[in-house]
């Protein structure tokens, strides 16, 4: 009996073991990813129980190979890192090492992504997001960029020393030590490589420069006509307030190219929606010049707006060599300080908007696809067979056709059915590039004429820069690689077959928009329209700004004595300019006295609200909640159509409310009536009322703006407990463009004084990537707020003394 007994506990805890030590697939259960062996996850000394940080740091060396002499490293008490090192190649050996000690796995992830890898990590489910990656393009665009840093000596020996310094992290860890995601998804990282840096260009050009709609403007001309398309998407809204407005001061021979008539498909297009740049997706930045602060030096404000996650998109560091002072943030696997400041400069970036992508439909010559039609000739295709490691199973492999144009995003495999598909996708990303060099010499830039020879190397994503000197000199300048065009060109769908169709020629950089030391003292941008209507070249966007920079350039005009205080004040001014100028017309077009008892005190909040989406109004919901749903009746024909169309703008929509009183798309196609506009307002005023209360029954709460806004920072793995609900006001038409998932990723207000140049910082976030570190939120509540902490900017280590945190002293040691 006692051997029975002995042999059923022997199996069992075989069994134990074995179970323990195995991951498990539970998607059967409605889990996204396998639970990870528990025998290691809930080991006390190398599961997550090791990621748990001790609440003291202590100052400690160590070891890094190849480093040519001792590197220090002091943290602040936000955990910045103040870099000091003898020479550049330990800099940047020191970044990358640093950098991964805080945000490695974020780095790997999101560069896995760019390249379409995520299958290999959480298996099947992510394989469509993968294929769509590598269809795009994003990997033969990195490996292009990847050519041009190897040709140029010193961005790739940057490169080198910077990958060598994540490797040498990389290679000091023990399970124990691996952050906490690769835990919980049972992996390990991989050594870093240049590509990666490549990749991580590209994601950010998917991010802000991906946008078009060119499918959906081919659509909308063949089902509204020209004159239509004009009325909904017109290339010129006639907002006002571009970026720089110069009527008739554009002194230099433009580019020109024959004048030809557009060849557009005559069917309708219904692909699956392509990636765009989301509307939440945008930025602030402005330069104010001494005459109107109040201590006679420029300041710099910049905050780009992007999707907000944890880990932060952004990390902080001080980099110091003989060569290089610099300070501010950079994307984690950046070997450089992205949007920051020096001892003589800053500068700040907003996304340009620019359309600077094209789709061109294919004639192949059969179903092989092997040979396509170009101005009468049968060109050969090229092939390549992508490989998707699979977890869990066998390798997926996927024949991506390329064009000279580009590569073949959609076909029969690929969400394409046979007549709607082969359409080349030519995007400026898969171009050589070299935008690194461009924040290398920014970073070492002394004055106006530095940043301009920086900006030279700068590709894309394209973006507004603004800069301001300690030699009192503001600018912007809208960089990028830009496309000559012709009027209406890049708009549709174009002819594959006709090479007179493709891009013939580049804006040169000299004719770009540019602006120095205006005469009114300022620059700013805000994602608006570029220049005034006098500008040579044909420039096309559906998405360009219209509220938040006239709200910008309205309180700069206005302003003088303008002090530091005052420009947080303005990133934080929650003003809502399209309710001022539509929520009195929409009130307008209601009968009070035949509105409920509740509906006419939602009203009468209405009449009284002061346009502000501030965290505690009512009335904010409920116009938000109102004006969205009245939009979304005007073009409902749109969002049920079969085809892909884009819904015309917000200002374009409010314009139309004001003086077409007989717009075809007032009435409601799907119901008996014929529904004008104030019977729409009527309709949605009631609907709004319903989805509050609603709201209200739900969450058994009153709608403050903040709670019904929900911002949201998720983890990247949309891990529930890693992430935070945040409560503040702002709206995507205010300066403050805080909304559910996307707001101010980086605040930034820079004071260029001669004396010593003083600058503020906060972000939405942490510097840790640990979720188990108090340095992972420690900046999230001072950023909801609306406050700002004082950036330390030492010129040497002995400086760091009096708000030294810790100290990491890394050595030289032989491989």
């Amino acid at each position: 009996m006692k051997g029975i007994k002995f042999f059923i506990s022997l199996a069992f805890t075989a069994a134990l073991v074995w179970a323990l030590n195995r991951s498990w697939d539970l998607s059967g259960m409605g889990l996204d990813s396998p639970l990870p062996p528990l025998g290691k996850f809930l080991d006390p000394f190398h599961g997550f129980w090791a990621n748990a940080e001790p609440p003291i740091a202590y100052d400690h060396e160590i070891d890094i190979p190849g480093l040519k002499g001792q590197v220090t490293v002091t943290y602040d008490s936000l955990l910045i890192p103040h870099i000091f090192a003898d020479n550049d190649d330990d800099l940047y050996r020191a970044m990358g090492y640093v950098t991964a000690q805080h945000r490695l796995w974020q780095m790997e992830f999101q560069t896995h992504a760019a390249a379409g890898r995520i299958s290999e990590i959480i298996g099947e489910k992510a394989l469509d997001f993968d294929r769509q990656q590598r269809r795009l393009g994003m990997v033969f665009g990195a490996e292009n960029s990847a050519r041009a840093h190897e040709r140029d000596p010193v961005i790739h020996n940057m490169d080198q020393q910077y990958t060598e310094g994540v490797n040498a992290y990389i290679a000091s860890l023990s399970y124990g030590e691996l952050p906490l995601e690769y835990k919980l998804l049972d992996y390990e990282p991989e050594p870093w490589n240049e590509l990666k840096m490549g990749l991580l260009l590209k994601n950010m050009s998917k991010t802000l420069n991906i946008g078009e709609n060119d499918f959906e403007m081919t659509n909308a001309l063949n089902l509204f006509g020209k004159e239509m398309l004009d009325v909904l998407y017109p290339d010129w809204e006639g907002v006002g307030d571009p970026i720089i407005d110069n009527p008739g001061g554009w002194k230099f021979k433009p580019i020109t190219l024959d004048s030809i008539p557009l060849a557009l498909p005559d069917q309708l297009v219904d692909l699956p929606p392509g990636p765009k740049v989301g509307k939440g997706v945008g930025s602030n930045n402005w330069a104010v010049g001494g005459l109107k602060t109040a201590t006679g030096s420029p300041i710099l404000a910049n905050d780009p707006h992007l999707s907000l996650s944890m880990p932060s998109i952004w990390f902080a560091a001080h980099m110091k060599s003989p060569n290089v002072n610099v300070m501010g943030v950079t994307f984690t696997g950046a070997p450089v300080i992205i949007l920051g400041f020096n001892d003589s400069i800053s500068w700040g970036a907003t996304n340009a908007q620019r359309d600077l992508v094209d789709w061109y439909k294919i004639q192949f010559k059969d179903d092989a696809r092997n040979e396509y039609l170009s101005d009468g000739k049968w060109l050969p295709t090229r092939k390549v067979v992508e490989k998707f490691t699979v977890r869990g199973k066998d390798p997926f492999y996927d024949t991506v056709v390329y064009t000279h144009q580009g590569p073949v995003v959609y076909d029969k495999s690929f969400h394409g059915e046979s007549e709607k598909n082969n359409y080349a996708f030519r995007w400026i990303a898969h171009d050589e590039s070299l935008e690194l060099k461009t924040f290398y010499l920014l970073n070492r830039a002394h004055n106006h004429h530095d940043y301009m020879a920086a900006l030279e190397y700068f590709s894309g994503p394209a973006q507004n820069f603004a800069f301001a000197s300690t030699d009192g000199d503001i600018a912007m300048r809208i960089q990028g690689k830009f496309p000559v065009r012709r009027p209406g060109e890049g708009k549709f769908v174009l002819d594959g077959t006709k090479t007179s169709t493709e891009w013939k020629a580049f804006i040169p950089n000299e004719q770009n928009i540019m602006v120095k030391n205006p005469q009114r003292g300022f620059v700013s941008s805000a994602n608006q329209y570029p220049a005034d209507l006098t500008y040579p070249y044909y420039i096309h966007s559906n998405s360009y700004e219209a509220y938040r920079n006239r709200r910008i350039n309205q309180q700069l005009e206005g302003m003088d004595e303008i002090t530091p205080a005052d420009m947080m004040k303005l990133q934080n001014d929650n003003y809502n300019l399209q309710a001022a100028e539509s929520l009195p017309l929409m009130l307008g077009l209601l009968d009070s006295a035949s509105l409920s008892p509740a509906g006419r005190e939602v009203f009468e909040q209405l009449k009284a609200w002061d346009f502000v989406n501030s965290p505690e109004s009512i009335a904010a919901t409920y116009y938000e909640v109102w004006y969205n749903s009245l939009y979304r009746s005007i073009w409902d024909e749109m969002t049920g159509s079969k085809a892909t169309l884009s819904l015309p703008s917000d200002f374009t929509t409010i314009k139309l409310m004001k003086t077409d009183t007989t717009l075809s798309f007032y009435d409601v196609k799907s119901t008996p009536e014929k529904e004008d506009l104030p019977m729409l307002a009527r309709q949605n005023f009631a609907k709004a009322l319903d989805i509050v209360e609603a709201w209200k029954a739900d969450h058994h709460n009153e709608p403050r703006w903040a709670l019904f806004k929900d911002t949201t920072i998720g983890h990247l793995l949309r891990i529930g407990s890693f992430g935070y609900h945040v409560e503040n006001g702002g709206n995507g038409s205010a300066i403050n463009a805080t909304k559910g998932s996307h707001g101010p990723s980086w605040r930034m207000v820079a004071s260029m004084e001669k004396t010593g140049i003083k600058v503020w910082g906060v972000y939405p976030g942490g510097q840790s990537g640990n979720p188990g570190s108090r340095f992972y939120n420690n900046l999230l509540d001072h950023w909801a707020r609306g406050q700002y902490y004082r950036l330390k900017f030492p010129h040497s280590e002995e400086e760091t003394a009096p708000y030294r945190y810790y100290t990491t002293t890394l050595n030289p040691t032989s491989r």
